[in-house]
């Protein structure tokens, strides 16, 4: 059982590994950037930015190394980039196959469509697990090793309540991938809407006349600054997205199973 994610995963083993060392050389300028701001007037630096990048990017308590690293780390790498990262490595799951003529052959084999789909969703748990495990025990040392602190708990909930987040993003990925048969379009156009929600909860999110279209944004329901600062977080929120995860992955296998290869 499980052939097809063990050979997927495999492939990801290096692309995985790469991604792991880019993120935690970029928490290390991050955290040794902190060293030299102290005396920096953070009121000042707030009244010159716009409302719109205060909301987008979550600034808040940026004197603190929690609030810091929440803003520069994971407001920006794990909110936007990976969620960008994950869409488009699932766009390319089925898609891909399909436009390279491969998807006639794994379908001979005695394995259901539903099953391989689910189990190509499984492979990006490596990159997933990976990064929040390793890029975590990273940033708790580097923390301790400029001689500040931060709770290890928050920091163990700032990663895995993210987890539930980047899965919606994977399946959405997921869902385009089923939609169309060339890689590159169901790649870009998981781009494209990760980045559009993420404004949408951002930037138009928050106007009063608007603000119910916030909720249709993943990024509504994971907020990783107030988690490392003082460990608050909403657990319905979590909810909404485990189940907005296995509702498309439900729909990509309806549409999966449904389409003529």
């Amino acid at each position: 059982m499980f052939e097809t994610t063990r050979y997927e995963a495999s492939r990801r083993v290096r692309g995985t590994a790469i991604l792991t060392i880019a993120i935690s050389l970029y928490a290390a300028f991050i955290v040794w950037y902190f060293t030299i701001l102290e005396g920096v007037d953070y009121e000042a630096v707030f009244e010159s930015m716009p409302p719109a990048m205060i909301e987008a990017f979550g600034i808040e308590a940026l004197a603190t190394i929690g609030g810091f690293l929440g803003t520069q780390i994971y407001n920006f790498v794990w909110l936007l980039g990976l969620g960008l990262y994950f869409a488009y490595a699932a766009g390319g799951l089925i898609a891909g196959d399909i436009e390279h003529e491969r998807m006639d052959l794994l379908l001979s084999f005695p394995v259901s469509r539903s099953r391989l789909l689910v189990e190509k969703t499984l492979s990006l748990l490596l990159p997933l697990v990976t990064l929040n495990v390793v890029v975590g025990a990273v940033i708790y040392v580097l923390v301790q090793a400029i001689g500040e602190s931060i709770d290890p708990m928050y920091l163990v909930l700032a990663h895995a309540l993210s987890i539930p987040y980047l899965l919606v993003c994977i399946a959405i990925g997921v869902v385009l991938s089923v939609l169309v048969d060339r890689a590159a379009i169901a790649e870009r156009a998981a781009i494209g809407l990760i980045f559009v929600l993420f404004l949408v909860e951002s930037v138009v999110g928050g106007a009063s006349e608007f603000e119910w279209i916030q909720y249709i944004s993943p990024t509504y329901y994971y907020d990783p600054t107030p988690i490392l600062i003082d460990g608050s977080y909403e657990l319905l929120d979590t909810g909404v997205l485990l189940v907005a995860f296995v509702v498309l992955l439900l729909v990509g296998q309806v549409l999966f199973q449904r389409r003529d290869i």
